[in-house]
Parts: C-alpha cells; sequence; structure tokens
C-alpha cells in the first residue's frame, strides 16, 4: 500500500524573482549589462502615499466656478532681466533632439505653447521645430557640449545648466550608433552611425565656485536677461540646492529617481539616487535656511503623472513641477494601437523602454523616416495640451478645496501620509496622528 505525502505548493523567491532570474541569463548568455530608457521601475515611496486634508469646519473652501485659483508662475526673478512668465506651473522637461524625434520635438513645442508653458531641448542642441513651435524655450547646456552654440543661447528664454539627472546621477548619456542620423551627427559633430557617450561633468570647471564663474560668462554671453537655471539628480539634495544658489543659480531644478532617461544601464537607473518624494523637503530647507525660497525658484520632476502629484510638489515647497515620460505618454509614447509592433520586439505596450535602438513603434524614440510619420505633431501637440489643462484643472480643485486662492498657497499642512516612510521623507503627519517621523511627537 502507498502513502502519499502531501505536496508543498511550489514557492517562488522575493529576492530571486521572475524577472532577476531572467536578468541573471540574459548577462550571462551576453557578458554587457542592460541598456534601456525611461526611470526608475522599482516601487518607491511616492506621492500616492500622501493625501490632502480638503476643508470642513475649521477650514473655508473656495466655491470652483465663482472664486479664482490662480496658477501662474514666474520663473527667474533673482537676477535675469526676462524673467520667464508661465500660464501653469507644468514645464516640459529636456529631451534631446537624436533621443526623440524631430516630430516628437515639434509636439512637444506645440502642446507647452498651446497651454501657456515652457519646453526644454535636452542634449544635442536647439531644432528649429522646437524653436519655432515653443513660444518658451529653455536651452540645456551639458556636459557633452553637443550642438551648443553663442547663436542658440541668445534665441533661448532660459539656459538650464545640467548637472545631473535623477535616473543617473553622476553618470553620462547615451546615445547608440542607430539613432545618429545624419542630421543628428551634423549637429552633434558626430560620425554617423557610431555610438555617443556623453560626459559625465562639465569640461571646463570643478566645483561650485567654478560653476559661479560659468554662470557669469552665460550671463554676460546673453546680456543678463535669460534666467539661469541649474538641474541636479537627487542625490544629495539639501547641499547641492545650497551650492546651486551660492552659484548663482535663478531657478533650481531637482530630478529624483523616478525621473526618465534616454539611455542607461538599467542598474544605474535602479539603484542610484533618492526618490522624487524624498528630495523635496531637504531643497526647500536649504533654500529657507538661505533665505532664498520663493526667491529662487524650484522645479521638481521624477514621476509627476497628475494634478494630485503637480499640487502635492507645490504644497511641500516646489514653484513648479517638470514632466518628461508623461508627456510621452501624452503624445503617443506607448500606445496600444501599436500593441503588433511592440509585440514582434519582444514587448508589449506600457513596458517598452528599449529607446536607445531606434526602432520605436510609435515614432517618438527614432530617427527611422518611416516610423517619424507616425507622429502627427499637429494632432499629438493637442493632445499634450489637453493633457497639461487637465493636469491644471485637478490641482486648481485640489487647491479650491482647501481653501487657496492660487496652487502656490497649498503647504505642507495640508497634508498626511499614509505610512512612515512618507510621513518621514515629506515631513508630513503620519495620518490619524499628528506624529511626524524623525521629528518628534506621538
Amino acid at each position: 500500500m502507498s502513502h502519499k505525502h502531501p505536496v508543498t505548493t511550489p514557492r517562488k523567491s522575493a529576492t530571486f524573482d521572475d524577472y532577476t532570474l531572467s536578468e541573471i541569463r540574459r548577462a550571462a548568455a551576453t557578458g554587457i549589462y542592460d541598456i534601456r530608457g525611461s526611470g526608475a521601475k522599482r516601487k518607491v515611496p511616492h506621492f500616492d502615499d500622501l493625501l490632502f486634508l480638503g476643508a470642513s469646519m475649521s477650514r473655508y473652501p473656495l466655491e470652483g466656478y465663482r472664486e479664482k485659483c490662480e496658477t501662474a508662475v514666474t520663473l527667474g526673478t533673482r537676477f535675469a532681466k526676462k524673467p520667464i512668465e508661465l500660464k501653469i506651473p507644468i514645464t516640459i522637461a529636456g529631451m534631446s533632439f537624436g533621443s526623440l524625434s524631430g516630430p516628437a520635438k515639434e509636439a512637444l513645442g506645440r502642446g507647452a505653447t498651446l497651454a501657456g508653458t515652457s519646453t526644454t531641448t535636452g542634449d544635442g542642441g536647439m531644432t528649429e521645430e522646437e524653436r519655432g513651435h515653443s513660444q518658451t524655450l529653455v536651452y540645456q547646456y551639458l556636459p557633452s557640449r553637443y550642438g551648443m552654440n553663442p547663436r542658440d543661447l541668445k534665441r533661448a528664454d532660459a539656459i538650464e545648466i545640467v548637472i545631473g539627472q535623477g535616473a543617473k546621477p553622476g553618470g553620462g548619456g547615451m546615445l547608440l550608433g542607430q539613432k545618429i542620423s545624419d542630421r543628428v551627427a551634423h549637429m552633434r559633430n558626430l560620425p554617423k552611425g557610431i555610438d555617443q557617450r556623453s560626459a559625465c561633468r562639465h569640461p571646463d570647471w570643478t566645483g561650485p565656485d567654478d560653476l559661479e564663474i560659468k554662470i557669469q560668462e552665460l550671463r554676460e554671453i546673453t546680456d543678463w536677461e535669460k534666467p539661469i537655471f541649474i538641474k541636479v539628480g537627487g542625490a544629495r539634495p539639501y547641499y547641492d540646492v545650497a551650492l546651486a544658489v551660492k552659484a548663482g543659480a535663478d531657478v533650481v531644478v531637482l530630478d529624483g529617481m523616478q525621473g526618465g532617461t534616454a539611455a542607461t544601464q538599467e542598474v544605474f537607473i535602479e539603484h542610484v539616487g533618492q526618490p522624487t518624494l524624498a528630495c523635496i523637503r531637504p531643497a526647500v530647507k536649504a533654500l529657507q535656511d538661505m533665505g532664498m525660497h520663493r526667491k529662487v525658484q524650484l522645479i521638481v520632476s521624477g514621476g509627476i503623472r497628475n494634478g494630485a502629484d503637480v499640487a502635492k510638489a507645490l504644497a511641500l515647497g516646489a514653484d513648479a513641477v517638470s514632466i518628461g515620460t508623461a508627456a510621452l505618454v501624452a503624445i503617443g509614447d506607448n500606445d496600444p494601437k501599436w500593441e503588433e509592433d511592440y509585440n514582434a520586439l519582444g514587448t508589449t505596450a506600457g513596458a517598452y523602454d528599449d529607446w536607445h535602438e531606434g526602432r520605436d513603434p510609435a515614432g517618438i524614440t527614432t530617427q527611422d523616416a518611416d516610423l517619424m510619420k507616425r507622429v502627427d505633431p499637429i494632432a499629438a501637440g493637442r493632445r499634450l495640451a489637453n493633457y497639461l489643462k487637465v493636469m491644471t484643472l485637478e490641482a486648481q480643485t485640489i487647491a479650491r478645496a482647501c481653501g487657496k486662492n492660487h496652487v502656490h498657497n497649498l503647504e505642507p499642512e495640508d497634508l498626511c501620509a499614509l505610512n512612515i516612510e512618507a510621513a518621514a521623507m515629506a515631513g508630513v503627519p503620519l495620518a490619524g496622528t499628528s506624529w511626524i517621523p524623525g521629528q518628534g511627537g506621538f
């Protein structure tokens, strides 16, 4: 007579999950690290872990149809003769021509202009499509200096000195050979079809004192008219923001680890930097300690998706936010209508991140002439403008519910957190208590 023993249910490891196992096999087969675009995909504390405390008895809400809630923001009020005036506190982040197609860059410019906000060039220089269709254009000044020239500095409305990105603080960018077309090669003064790696630091200065000299140089080139932004990755936000202000920045752009990239090592994207939520309060404290909060504007980026994220970033002390990945989705990135094409590349809509390969079915992260035709810059620009309008309305709705007549009047007191991690990072009480972890209380 046989005895059957109970069968234990197979259990997979949380440490060695399916993705980790597949990555080990891929590394063993190829001997090279994985490169991809987009930002961190791991779950980290984020804006969803915060809630607003709307008005009830102790607060007085504003009526949505009769009482105004302003959204305008001015960037660059510290030194620049011509600060940027935006209708909404949501800007378009720097994404390069080369990484993105020409029609995609045009769509971003068109959409931003319709919404009354700014767009940003990215690495590789200024294209005529983008300048022509962007009412307000920020010109990025990167370590690579690809496509940089004084003429375009003068044509820009602001200059953004890029020290780092949230996806790769301390690392340089990549643009692989298959995306370096004749036009990209000409703009960047590179050989066509050869892999390009951008420098991780600027070639002509090594620290904040040198940066101060560089900022003076850029101000002289542009007759002190243009605001000077400094963009830093979310690594040591208190000190990085303080040093940026000391060097003479008009605006600081702070990019958390959920911020996207065109192409970087997977291990870099997932394991370097801090979540956006963890970066805001130290940055604001640096500005407050220097007496410069609201005098030097703070733009926060990295994983901003909707009006609630916008409102929460502003409540924590930011003056504006910047979106990149979300803007690409709005103009058609990872659209399910191209699902068959995504499947042919071994992926699916919503997960496609091999932007460096230049085979994007949506025609956005490619230089392939046939694929680029899939982007209608006029229609895509309208979609982006619609999305920006909805985000703004959502932020206004929340601000009114908290009794604010300007989105900038939102404050940490309007927030609580759902878990200890978010409460500690945001510096707001855990829901149902007055306890801010790390700051005493009960």
